[in-house]
């Protein structure tokens, strides 16, 4: 049994800065959320970020790594919890600062849909709803959103 390494105070505070993430899951071949390859903006410490940005730059995460599970007839959605609401079909997300995350889309009917949350009622269930017959391919949201932040870090 190797030792872990020992790391200098700066690398020890540095980890505790950066985004952390820890799952567990019931099938053991699932993968956990992939940290290798984050985009620059995830990288980086919560530090210096409103409420708001940060947890639209991990919803991003999540939506990307909900997307990537998906076969080609599904598109990601969310439900709303706690809400009888419905689904609405993730088109678009966005933020406010300092403390406000908006949800673009549509509902099962196509009826055009924005969910307007504060950042410390965030409550989300993505959910996979069967893409629309009339369009030949899936919108993969999580990919543009994932792009737009590399974007933004150069």
């Amino acid at each position: 049994m190797t030792d872990p390494p020992i790391a200098t105070t700066a690398e020890a505070h540095e980890a505790t800065a950066l985004p952390q993430v820890h799952e567990v899951h019931a099938d053991p071949t699932r993968k956990p959320q992939d940290t290798e390859g984050l985009p620059r903006a995830l990288q980086s410490p919560a530090e210096g970020k409103s409420p708001a940005r940060w947890a639209y730059e991990r919803l991003i995460l999540y939506i990307k790594n909900f997307e990537d599970r998906l076969d080609a007839d599904h598109e990601v959605a969310m439900g709303f919890a706690g809400d009888t609401t419905g689904v609405l079909r993730i088109e678009g997300l966005g933020y406010f600062d300092p403390d406000l995350i908006t949800f673009y889309g549509s509902d099962a009917t196509g009826t055009r849909t924005q969910l307007i949350q504060h950042v410390t009622q965030l409550s989300v269930m993505l959910r996979a709803l069967p893409r629309p017959r009339d369009k030949a391919e899936p919108v993969r949201i999580g990919f543009r959103l994932a792009s737009d932040l590399e974007d933004a870090a150069e």
